[in-house]
């Protein structure tokens, strides 16, 4: 048999069920809203100067290469030295 303390707190855990649910419904709801946002601002600024479009893109490009790299040099370094210390990371 539970006692009150117990259920109370049972209670409590299946109303924080829902929490998770609702708070990643915002989210998409918040990020969908400002990416359609922002996706209709450049649409719309695209329009105006096709000139800085190549500009644009290039420039886009490097950034994702640069992010490209350090995160690979990030992960190989921290494979390094997870090595060096010796830490198991196989999969059971």
């Amino acid at each position: 048999m539970l006692s009150n303390g117990s259920r109370n707190g049972l209670d409590t855990l299946e109303k924080m069920d829902w929490v998770p649910i609702v708070l990643g419904t915002f989210k998409v709801l918040v990020f969908g809203t400002g990416m359609f946002f922002a996706i209709k601002w450049h649409y719309e600024r695209g329009r105006t100067g096709k000139e800085k479009q190549g500009a644009v893109l290039r420039a886009g490009g490097k950034v994702a290469a640069v992010f490209v790299l350090s995160l690979l040099g990030i992960s190989l370094l921290t494979l390094g030295l997870v090595r060096m210390l010796g830490l198991d990371l196989t999969f059971p």
